[in-house]
């Protein structure tokens, strides 16, 4: 990992293709832009675990619907 300072209106690039500016710094947060190619995903960290949780639950459940079908079907 990559451990930066950068201050208000300061900018990194990655890659050669995506810039990261601050826009703005609060107390405890701050406001960045980013700049990027359309075909290069840009997500939050917490969406992006919602997603997998959500995910792993449908699989879950699609394997416990699955077994109390094949369970309903062997009683009959």
């Amino acid at each position: 990992m990559l451990v930066l300072q950068r201050k208000k209106n300061q900018s990194l690039v990655i890659n050669g293709n995506v810039t990261v500016s601050i826009l703005e710094i609060g107390s405890d947060w701050i406001k960045l832009a980013i700049e990027a190619p359309k075909d290069v995903k840009i997500l939050r960290a917490e969406l992006m675990e919602a997603a997998e949780a959500n995910q792993e639950a449908a699989k879950r459940s699609t394997t416990e619907s699955v077994d109390a079908l094949k369970t309903l079907i062997q009683k009959h």
